[in-house]
């Protein structure tokens, strides 16, 4: 038995409600859009506030434009109100769009795509939210056992689609603590280590957004359990979640998740500042 056929195979939206068809027209006309205009998607996403991964995602359909985003790339790419005019139907669509997650995980991407806050303790690897698609590309690939191609290329368009939380607005106050030996472990390689340091200082510079470096020199850490998130639903209490092994479990009783924020916040203390961070994370790209 296959890898695709021991995993349920997620919703996409057009299984949902059959909104896939209109994603990805619009990811199609913006891709002509851009080449007409002679931008590559790197110089694009700048002028729009994205990185080159998000607007490749949008292109090929994986991820959802915003309305605000279609309509500033509507006038930037001259579309005399062709992508504008979409933004009607696209409201609709993303009312009705499921997530695009395994069964089992659903009930934790269900809740980060709603939270109004997201932490992350990772000790060895960029979390998922962080992820270029190249490196999402090299993790899965890695992975054993090993998976197909068709399983891989479904996995990273799932999590490149959670990516969207960073789009939302209000935006949701997020908080990330790496361990140093993340960014110095070059998964894919060197290339691909240098344009995943590239996207955490990108999305680092963000409003919401607060990354933190744990250096590997510290002689004494607070956690020593493995990664965790905490995220705080909309008027619900905060919740955690961990997964060793793919093994997942959400957290929910009161107290064991006061333990494991109590161990986050004293884990933040000990980490370098955000500013001390992104210092650290330019050194190291200059090493490269």
């Amino acid at each position: 038995m296959t890898d695709v056929q021991q995993e349920r195979r997620p919703e996409t939206p057009a299984e949902a409600e059959g909104t896939t068809g209109l994603f990805s027209a619009l990811g199609k006309q913006l891709k002509l859009l851009r080449e007409r205009k002679g931008l590559t998607q790197k110089e694009f996403g700048a002028l729009v506030g994205y990185g080159p991964d998000a607007i490749s995602a949008m292109e090929r359909g994986v991820r959802v434009p915003q309305p605000d985003m279609l309509v500033k790339a509507d006038e930037l790419l001259e579309g005399g109100g062709l992508l504008g005019a979409a933004v009607p139907e696209l409201k609709e669509a993303m009312k009705r769009a499921r997530t695009r997650h395994p069964e089992w995980y659903r009930s934790y991407a269900g809740l980060e795509a709603e939270a109004v806050e997201l932490h992350f303790y990772a000790n060895q690897g960029v979390p998922g939210l962080l992820q270029t698609e190249d490196y999402a590309l090299a993790v899965f690939s890695q992975r054993r056992p090993l998976l197909n191609e068709q399983t891989i290329e479904k996995r990273i368009a799932d999590r490149l689609s959670r990516q969207q939380v960073f789009d939302k607005w209000p935006a949701p106050m997020c908080g990330f603590v790496l361990e140093e030996v993340v960014l110095d472990r070059a998964i894919g390689g060197k290339a691909v280590r240098d344009a995943q340091l590239k996207q955490l200082l990108r999305i680092g510079g963000l409003r919401n957004v607060e990354i933190q470096v744990m250096p590997t020199d510290i002689e004494e850490h607070p956690n020593m359990g493995g990664a965790f998130n905490l995220l705080t639903p909309p008027k619900n209490p905060q919740v955690a979640y961990t997964e060793i092994q793919e093994y997942p479990r959400l957290i929910t009783d009161a107290d064991e998740v006061r333990k494991i924020a109590d161990r986050y916040g004293m884990i933040r203390a000990m980490a370098l500042s955000p500013k001390e961070s992104r210092a650290l994370i330019d050194e190291k790209l200059g090493e490269l």
